[in-house]
Formats: C-alpha cells, structure tokens, sequence
C-alpha cells in the first residue's frame, strides 16, 4: 500500500506541476490527498483496535457499550447510529486517527456527511483541532465545498481565521483559480470515490465562490 500512495503522488506532483501552480498549493493539496489516502486505509487497523477495546473489560468507561465499528469507519459509511451509540458509550470525539491527525469531525467534514457532522458537534466534538497539515475541520469542509457542514460549523463558531502549517486560513485555502485546482479534484475522486468521496466538478467550481463569501 506504502509503493501505491507514493506513486499516487508522484502523479499528482506531475499533474500540479504541468499546470504551474504554486508551491504552497501543491504541498497543501498533495498532502491532503495523503491524508485522506492513510484515513481510509487506517479504518480496517482502528477497527480492530475497536474490538479489542470492546473486549477488554478495564478499558469500559460507560455502562452503554460501544459498537464493534470504529468510529471513523462508522463515518465512512455513513453509519449514523454507530456513530450515536459510540457518543453515548462515551467514546473520545477528539481522538485523532494515528496516521492522518483526522478527527471524526475532520473526517465527517471531508467525506461531506453532513447529519454526522451535526451529530459529532451536538456530541461535543472540538472543532478547532487540527490534523497532521494544520488542517480544521472547517479547512477541509470548505475546500471540499461541502457547503452544509461549512454552514453547520459556522453556526457552532468554528473559527474562520485558523490557518493551517502552510499559513493559510480556510477561506484562503479556496481562492487560487479552480482551472488550476481541478487536476487535483479529478485526480482524488478517481483514487478515492471507490472509498465513499462524491466530487461534483462542475458543482465544486460553482460553490467555491459561494464558500468564499460564507468565510468573509
């Protein structure tokens, strides 16, 4: 799996470089592709580590149990009563996946799964964590144009002038040319839609303005 995502992204750096786009997009879009890369791949490890947890009676913190489904695969699949019932065994909401530094909102806000980002906010999630590229939730919300759960944070107070490890602010994450970044979209929904990722182009290039505007 390691050769594919490396090979995986030497084709994103020619495709970006093709297209003479700035250092600091490439390092930003590149290493988002990866997270999203390790975060399906470590669904099947965490899972297991569910089972363990589940198994181990010391490890119990709450009279409700958790299902055998790891959190983040429950949002994967959109499972949304998983997703319930480990917030209500009192799973950590904040935990981040060991690879990616993703959150389950970071996740939920990524893939789009808008009633699950609802679920995790109401549950308490901590929207200002960052995963391994400085990235918020927020962040990938917006540069997915996931245009719901960018309203959904808004609304909990998100902050809006976070930046991420290359300086930039959600908002700022979104403003270069979409000729420039659409390689990379097309690029991701190719590797990645098998896993559960939707990316409308035509429906990304038209809401990125609109994103803008919710982040003024």
């Amino acid at each position: 799996m390691k050769s594919n995502i490396h090979e995986y992204l030497l084709k994103l750096k020619n495709i970006v470089m093709s297209k003479n786009i700035k250092m600091n997009s490439l390092k930003i879009l590149t290493n988002m592709s990866l997270l999203l890369l390790l975060l399906t791949t470590a669904c099947g490890q965490s899972s297991n580590r569910s089972k363990a947890e589940a198994n181990n009676p010391t490890e119990t913190k709450s009279v409700v149990a958790a299902p055998e489904m790891d959190i983040q695969a429950a949002i994967l699949s959109e499972n949304v009563e998983a997703v319930k019932q480990h917030i209500k065994a009192g799973t950590d909401l904040n935990k981040k996946d060991p690879m990616s530094g993703s959150t389950p909102l970071i996740t939920a806000s990524s893939f789009g799964k808008n009633k699950i980002a609802q679920v995790l906010i109401d549950g308490g999630a901590d929207l200002s964590l960052q995963n391994n590229d400085g990235a918020t939730a927020l962040h990938t919300a917006a540069f997915f144009c996931r245009v719901e759960v960018v309203q959904l944070l808004i609304d909990a107070k998100a902050d809006k002038t976070a930046k991420n490890n290359f300086g930039m602010t959600p908002r700022e994450s979104i403003m270069g040319p979409f000729a420039e970044i659409k390689p990379i979209y097309e690029m991701l929904q190719q590797q990645l839609g098998p896993m559960g990722l939707q990316i409308d182009l035509k429906e990304i290039e038209k809401t990125r303005p609109v994103i803008a505007m919710m982040l003024q």
